[in-house]
């Protein structure tokens, strides 16, 4: 795999934090170079470990050591401060506002790449390999549903439920959707978020039988 440096001065230190959390991105900009320009622009303060261009060129923007900035206010599995417990990758696609499209297979085979090498160096569980909209429902709908999570999942990187069919009220959904790693604050945001992992077909503000099937079956992935 080449890596291409394109060092950005916008890091900190992790301040003992160990890494745990794959973070997935789309970049959400008219271009990649625009993209990139952006998260290496000391101005700007946002920043990735790891830029994935369309053609499949992979560029590393700072080091896995050091935080990058590219979660803001999230929270998973209970936890803050995503950022120092992350590494984060920025795929290339301009995203919801400026013409959301496919994610070629030449970037998704380096995403899959990538991604093999950082849960090996940093032993990150499956089920801590999320996307933005994952860790900040409310805010965020990166990478979004047409993004290939099923496909991730098959090459042995982050999990894909099949369906276990429970019937649970919306409350027992929201608790569960919390004890798998969501924050149910928005509890409408939450069920979006995670109908665009994992039932991107249909995505819907309140659970119903496919959606509660699916986070059972998670769920006993997981426990």
């Amino acid at each position: 795999m080449t890596v291409i440096e394109a060092p950005s001065p916008n890091h900190d230190s992790r301040d003992g934090q160990a890494v745990e959390i794959l973070l997935l991105h789309y970049t959400g900009m008219k271009s990649g170079e625009e993209a990139i320009a952006r998260l290496r622009d000391p101005t700007a303060k946002v920043s990735a470990h790891y830029v994935v261009e369309e053609d499949g060129r992979i560029l590393r923007l700072v080091p896995e050591e050091r935080r990058a900035w590219h979660a803001g206010a999230a929270r998973w599995r209970g936890g803050e401060n995503v950022n120092a417990r992350s590494i984060g990758i920025e795929i290339v696609n301009p995203g919801h506002e400026w013409g959301y499209r496919a994610f070629p297979s030449q970037q998704m085979a380096a995403v899959r790449e990538l991604a093999r090498g950082i849960l090996a160096r940093h032993g990150i569980p499956a089920r801590n390999v999320i996307g933005h909209s994952d860790v900040a429902p409310a805010r965020k709908e990166d990478p979004g549903e047409l993004f290939d999570w099923a496909g991730l999942a098959a090459a042995g990187i982050g999990l894909w439920p099949q369906p276990v069919p429970i019937q649970w009220t919306d409350a027992e959904f929201c608790a569960n959707l919390a004890r798998y790693g969501y924050d149910v604050a928005d509890p409408s945001a939450s069920c979006r978020a995670f109908c665009r992992h994992f039932r991107p077909a249909r995505i819907a503000d309140a659970p119903d039988a496919e959606t509660t099937a699916l986070l059972n079956g998670l769920l006993v992935l997981v426990d």
